[in-house]
């Protein structure tokens, strides 16, 4: 089952983009809580608790126990509008959940056993094309996160949803493919030795005039003006 966390909101009595400016001068992030078949409630929250989630990847995917006053509304974030350049958030919104709620939820990828991957001892590097991974399921059985094993591949092996360890009840939305989540990149830096290496064979294989052709304009040997 899905862990629930707690989560302490404050009722907001007005609506509004002066009423919600109010809010963030007080510190806090203006936000709202609709569906569940409820008139929709205007609440504030700590902007840290946001904050904490969004930097572990996970906050679009964590059931929260909102504590409202008296009330408890159990509830999933679905969207949060962040500050253009501050990078802080503006507004947050939740959606009531039930046990018989399915829901659409991006799941953070995480790679293990780097050090057993051949491809990176030999100098490659993790070429993550999907940092989430979208699913659909119920609110009871969210994945936490997939783990994908990197031992044994090497440069050019890549890894698909095929590999993903899905619960049960849980579904990928994209069923059409076996998509790529990362693959195994060669280098792309050129080391200072092979760089070396390579400057006496480009000298040596640098064109020389042709019998009786001049040398070009600004090179060695420049003919000089008569």
């Amino acid at each position: 089952m899905t862990d629930i966390v707690n989560l302490h909101a404050e009722v907001r009595e007005r609506a509004g983009k002066g009423a919600a400016r109010a809010v963030r001068r007080a510190g806090r992030v203006p936000g709202v809580v609709y569906g569940g078949k409820k008139a929709p409630l205007l609440v504030s929250v700590d902007p840290r608790d946001i904050r904490r989630g969004l930097d572990a990847g996970i906050f679009f995917s964590t059931i929260y126990n909102l504590d409202v006053g008296s009330d408890v509304e159990r509830v999933i974030p679905r969207d949060v509008a962040m500050h253009p350049v501050k990078t802080m958030p503006q507004h947050v919104d939740f959606m009531r959940v039930t046990a018989d709620t399915r829901i659409t939820v991006e799941v953070p990828v995480h790679f293990l056993n780097e050090e057993e991957c051949p491809g990176l001892k030999r100098g490659g590097v993790i070429n993550v094309v999907r940092y989430h991974v979208e699913v659909h399921c119920g609110i009871d059985n969210i994945p936490q996160g997939f783990d994908l094993d990197l031992t044994g591949l090497d440069i050019g092996d890549s890894i698909h949803a095929s590999k993903l360890a899905l619960p049960q009840g849980v579904t990928l939305t994209i069923t059409d493919r076996d998509f790529t989540i990362a693959t195994i990149a060669a280098p792309t830096v050129v080391s200072e030795e092979d760089t070396a290496a390579a400057a006496p064979a480009a000298a040596e294989g640098a064109e020389a005039p042709a019998e009786g052709e001049e040398p070009a304009e600004g090179a060695e040997g420049e003919k000089k003006d008569e």
